[in-house]
């Protein structure tokens, strides 16, 4: 028989879910309620947000459909075309500009290399023939200048030929006109041609080291003034502003070896009361070697350096044997004294106009060479 507490517990649970079906019944009715009008609101936001687009989409539809919209657009879009094309236009003529001016300075570095490359090779061809690589004698002054690869537009070996005269030689008597050691001087070839930066053994006689000088002018292939230029210049000797025109048209290396020269002749010619030799006298000795035409070679001094003696050991200038064809020529005995001087006649008739364009070279050296690099000696 069921107590009367559990009877109390059953009543008290029948009453709670009972009530608890009610309030879940009254919850789910009232999200239901609160979904519908959730729903119901974004639903009307959706079609008032379709609505207010395209209302705006139609009226700027509208404002393109009239005349004088689409016109402007059309004349913007046109405007903008054009520019553009008048950008490209541009750039495409700039750049066939460009490409035009480029191609010209090209072709005119390519003629002008080829030209230079052409005239070195001939003067190479000349000598290319029983020279050494490293000679200076016989070769043309451009291909040593630009070998040495030097400061001064100058061989070197006349550098130091003019440096030792200045410091130490300039009152010798007849510089430039006496012979000099024949084998002194041959022994001074042969160490120029095997370095042209060598240096000049102290106490050698000033004499042989003005010699060495004088046929290492006599050696190259074509004279200082050139032979297209042989006219020009000897017509050009009564004016000094004929002349400094003139010889502008010389090349570069020609122009500054030459200037480099009569500056040395008019060094010496300063002290012409000790060692008697004037402007006039040294023209006399330099002009058949500065200055000569075609077939006018002063071939008399190729003795010196047409063959090549042993190097003096320990810089002695001790003679050292050495034979060639021009020893077979030469008659038995001669000797070469140091006091003798350079025969003037060697079948050469006397170029008296050369003559006198040194002889001004010399005298008139400054106002001549105005816009030369003034030598100047240490």
């Amino acid at each position: 028989m069921p107590s009367a507490v559990s009877q109390q517990w059953q009543e008290k649970a029948t009453g709670f879910f009972s009530s608890s079906g009610v309030k879940l019944k009254e919850a789910s009715q009232t999200a239901g309620t609160f979904v519908g009008e959730v729903a119901k609101d974004a639903k009307g936001n959706v079609s008032d947000v379709a609505e207010r687009f395209g209302s705006m989409v139609k009226s700027r539809w509208t404002i393109l459909r009239q005349p004088a919209t689409r016109h402007a657009v059309q004349e913007s879009l046109i405007t903008a075309a054009a520019t553009t094309g008048t950008f490209l236009r541009k750039g495409i003529t700039g750049t066939k500009d460009k490409v035009v001016v480029g191609k010209t300075k090209v072709e005119e570095v390519a003629k002008k290399t080829a030209q230079k490359s052409k005239t070195i090779l001939t003067d190479l061809e000349r000598w290319q023939k029983g020279v050494a690589s490293t000679d200076v004698f016989g070769v043309p002054i451009e291909a040593t200048v630009q070998r040495q690869q030097a400061s001064k537009p100058n061989p070197l070996i006349l550098v130091k030929c003019a440096d030792y005269l200045v410091l130490s030689g300039l009152n010798s008597q007849y510089l430039f006109k006496a012979e000099g050691d024949k084998k002194v001087i041959e022994q001074l070839v042969t160490a120029y041609n095997q370095d042209s930066n060598a240096s000049i053994p102290e106490g050698v006689n000033p004499i042989d080291v003005a010699a060495l000088t004088k046929y290492y002018i006599a050696s190259l292939p074509e004279p200082l003034t050139t032979f297209e230029l042989y006219d020009e210049i000897k017509g050009a000797r009564s004016s000094i502003n004929a002349m400094r025109n003139v010889l502008k048209k010389l090349p570069s290396v020609n122009y500054m070896t030459l200037e480099f020269i009569t500056a040395l002749l008019l060094r010496v010619s300063q002290k012409s009361v000790l060692n008697k030799m004037d402007a006039r006298s040294l023209a006399m000795e330099m002009a058949p070697v500065i200055m000569w035409q075609k077939d006018r070679k002063p071939e008399s001094y190729r003795k010196y350096w047409s063959r090549a003696p042993k190097s003096p050991s320990n810089g002695s200038m001790d003679p050292t044997p050495a034979y060639s064809a021009w020893d077979m020529l030469a008659d038995d005995g001669e000797d070469m004294d140091a006091s003798s001087h350079i025969p003037l006649d060697d079948g050469t008739p006397v170029d008296f106009g050369a003559i006198e364009v040194i002889q001004c070279l010399i005298e008139q050296h400054n106002p001549i060479f105005t816009d030369a690099n003034e030598t100047v000696w240490r």
